[in-house]
């Protein structure tokens, strides 16, 4: 049904243009033509009592104050005091970025007190200035998941599998009450992209590969976080909605994050725009502008989808922000300076770091007709309305402070529900349910993690960095399984290495993808461990010795695991599923006679992949091959087998790695080691591993330098996100000459950081350092250098691209 109906809307599109007179192929590129896209209307945003009100203040207010509504700042880089000179209308809170004199991995108060320090210096009253409350947003993704000892929700990709709007609503529900209590008023979700190819490192935040489900979700979610259109307030414990990414993210050439969806209209419309008109027709408050481009046209600056699509045709009367710099890559713009994407229809522009010199350099473009006042009008109309309909004019908060709510069981437990409807059985010989009664082992590194299992934008962007001390009142998949069989009598042995001293009756192991987010999640293989199979070792460990084993696996995306599959006897995409790891147990462990508790429902959102080269696999494309179609996922009622399948990846495995560049003691492919045959190298034992590092030693008066290098990389994306270079290394004889650290061109003195010392130490350094100090990180073919005259002696036991920016530090 879902091809013949995209059938006919392409086709009804094709005689639409025809009768318009555009030729297919002809129009220019970039350029949308409203009168093909769906109609929509914002409701519950608009009425007379509201546009009086917004109409009185913005007479009021100075022409500073306007294009202070239209500039957000990240707290990383702002301070309450700022607001004094510079009226801006919101703040945010980035991924990795701290509550004031806090640390970032803070619980509810600190991000309270952030709040309420900000909004004292906006609301207070001085002369000449027009008091207007802040809004401040964040990355609400999945569960208010910056904030330490909130319930942590599966992410889209888990939650598309259940098929169940009315569960999103109470996820949205308890994320806004969460994100409320914690004094923020504004979550950036729902995300409505519709990803097509699993390579892109987001694919993890859409629910489907399908529009149809898209759909589905989007004014389910909106509710849940708005409540009805109108009706729901700050005060009664709502926030304000972003739908995102507006438009075309999913669709990028590659899955490459921040592209080009080089694709036909028709397809923008009927595949990527399928979940924006029922979330303008919920009352969405705002909707975030995609940093991808459409057939070359940077989304920040596209007037005719920003202005004449979402505004005109489709109705919405909420505003449309920026994401993170995003507008810095119109051409002829930079993050300091972009009236471009004011007047394309962008109501206000995320400018984290550069927030202030936007600000000055929109107010001269403003008063130089750059920018049509009647422009900054719309605009701040826009801000100022949603503001009202908020409630955030009225001064009292019931819900800030009400720390009770954060993480409170009646979250957590429709967080289990969403774990045990998330979870898609692909395989099962009759392993399961486990016998509650039994003896089993739960192996696996990722069995007893949190973290590991939260996935990216937890506590910190990349999700990497978590420990278990970080999600008081969560449960990892290993502690919900272990107190599952423990009420019926059994017993589950935690054992990271799969080492056991009795052989178990079962063995569950827990395996999957590291924590990532955007950018460094992007990858070139489908192929899971690509060259390193750890997890499979382990699985092959176990059927050799007869144990059964149940493989659960964590993952953001459908990966290519055919060897996996083959060793396990069953296996369960378990997805990302949060800080609820008891929802797991709740299927895979049965009575004490190894009955059934709770079945499977989750059925596949997206295609399963049958070699590790269909990067686009989706249900309307033409020869449509996958392993395991959309909408599979046995049950315990209606079973299934899987034979023997293929273990030929059809992908080079040396393309799975990006940014690995030393680890358990050699050099992964596609880099490669270059020692000068001045220094000597030999193997070494790490803090960990036996030989899991190198030795490196520079002897007397020899100058040389050892490099790490490997296929061209484009690193800019890195840079303005700070990522950082992470080196674990010992200094075994200090440096008698200076020390050089080179990536790419770029070279700093690294002279302190291999001073004398004891024991292993880590060390992050921000690839913006080395772009300072001479690297245009544009074709970086020098993953790392290092140069000096001996003696010295250094070993090296990882070295890494890593995003978490916590204790970095930028030599000079």
């Amino acid at each position: 049904m879902r091809r013949t109906v995209k059938g006919i809307l392409v086709s009804a599109m094709a005689l639409t243009l025809a009768g318009a007179g555009i030729a297919q192929g002809s129009a220019p590129r970039g350029l949308a033509h409203p009168d093909l896209w769906p109609a929509a209307k914002s409701q519950g945003l608009v009425d007379p009592k509201t546009e009086k009100f917004v109409t009185s203040l913005m007479a009021k207010m100075t022409l500073e104050e306007k294009v202070g509504q239209m500039v957000q700042a990240d707290i990383a880089s702002i301070r309450p005091a700022d607001l004094r000179q510079y009226p801006l209308g919101s703040i945010l809170a980035g991924g990795s970025s701290p509550p004031l004199d806090s640390p970032d991995r803070s619980p509810a108060p600190a991000w309270l007190a952030t709040a309420r320090a900000f909004n004292a210096v906006a609301n207070e009253p001085r002369k000449g200035h027009t008091t207007i409350p802040l809004i401040f947003g964040i990355d609400a993704v999945h569960g208010n998941s910056n904030i330490v000892g909130a319930t942590v929700f599966p992410h889209n990709i888990g939650l598309g599998a259940m098929r169940d709007p009315a569960l999103m609503t109470k996820i949205g529900r308890a994320t806004a009450v969460e994100t409320a209590a914690a004094g923020i008023d504004w979550a950036f979700g729902p995300t409505l992209t519709v990803p097509q190819d699993e390579r892109w490192g987001r694919a993890y935040e859409g629910y489907s590969e399908d529009p149809s489900i898209v759909a589905s979700y989007s004014a389910a979610m909106v509710i849940g976080l708005q409540g009805q259109p109108g009706k729901g307030t700050i005060q009664q414990g709502y926030v304000a909605a972003s739908a995102k990414h507006f438009l075309g993210d999913g669709g990028t050439i590659g899955g490459v994050d921040q592209g080009d969806a080089d694709i036909p209209e028709r397809d923008l419309i009927a595949i990527h725009n399928a979940g924006y008109p029922p979330a303008i027709d919920a009352g969405v408050m705002s909707v975030m502008a995609s940093f991808s481009s459409w057939q070359g046209v940077k989304m920040h600056g596209n007037k005719s989808l920003l202005t004449d699509v979402l505004k005109g045709r489709m109705g919405f009367d909420g505003f449309v922000v920026g994401d993170w710099n995003a507008h810095g890559q119109i051409p002829g713009c930079t993050t300091r300076d972009c009236p471009e994407t004011f007047n394309a229809g962008l109501d206000m522009a995320m400018a984290p770091d550069g927030w202030k010199e936007l600000f000055t350099n929109t107010v001269a473009e403003v008063k130089a007709g750059k920018i049509p006042m009647a422009r900054v009008d719309d605009a701040v109309r826009r801000i100022l309305r949603v503001k009202v309909k908020l409630g955030l004019f009225e001064a009292a908060r019931p819900y800030a402070g009400k720390f009770d709510v954060v993480g409170a069981p009646e979250h957590r437990a429709i967080a289990r529900q969403a774990v045990a409807e998330s979870l898609v059985l692909l395989k099962n010989n009759g392993v399961l349910p486990i016998k509650a009664s039994a003896n089993i082992l739960v192996a696996g590194a990722d069995a007893d993690d949190i973290g590991q299992q939260s996935g990216g934008w937890t506590l910190s962007w990349q999700g990497d960095g978590n420990t278990n001390a970080d999600f008081p009142g969560g449960t990892s998949i290993y502690a919900g399984i272990a107190a599952a069989m423990k009420a019926a009598g059994g017993i589950a042995t935690l054992s990271a290495d799969g080492s056991y001293t009795t052989k178990p009756d079962l063995a569950v192991v827990v395996f999957g993808e590291q924590p990532y987010a955007e950018m460094r999640g992007d990858i070139r293989t489908l192929e899971f461990e690509a060259g390193d199979k750890v997890a499979l070792a382990m699985l092959k460990k176990f059927k050799a010795a007869g144990i059964p084993v149940v493989s659960v696996f964590l993952s953001g995306r459908p990966l290519w695991v055919n060897p996996e599959l083959n060793a396990s006897d069953a296996f369960v995409a378990a997805w990302l599923p949060g800080t609820e790891g008891a929802g797991v147990a709740d299927v895979l462990v049965g009575d004490a006679a190894g009955k059934p508790r709770k079945d499977f429902r989750g059925t596949l959102s997206f295609s399963w992949p049958k070699t590790a080269a269909q990067f686009t696999l989706n249900k309307s494309e033409a020869n449509y091959d996958p392993l395991f179609a959309l909408g599979y996922g046995l049950t315990y009622a209606r079973g299934g087998s899987v034979g023997a399948l293929s273990e030929v990846s059809g992908v080079d495995p040396s393309l799975g790695n990006s940014s690995l560049f030393f680890a358990k003691g050699r050099v992964p492919a596609p880099f490669s080691f270059a020692t000068d045959s001045r220094v000597e190298r030999k193997p070494v034992d790490s803090a960990t591993l036996q030989e899991g590092a190198v030795q490196l030693n520079w002897p007397a008066g020899q100058d040389a330098t050892i490099r790490i290098g490997g296929n061209s990389m484009n690193l800019t994306r890195e840079v303005n996100a700070d990522v950082q270079l992470q080196i674990t290394y010992r200094v075994d004889k200090a440096p008698a000459a200076p020390v050089k650290l080179s990536v790419g061109t770029g070279t700093v003195d690294a002279s302190q950081l291999f001073a004398a010392g004891a024991g292993w130490r880590t060390v992050k350094i921000p690839l913006a350092c080395f772009k300072a100090h001479g690297d245009d990180m544009t074709a970086v073919t020098t993953a790392f250098a290092l140069n000096t005259t001996g003696p010295f002696t250094l070993s090296l036991s990882d070295l890494r691209l890593a995003a978490d920016p916590a204790g970095s530090v930028c030599p000079k």
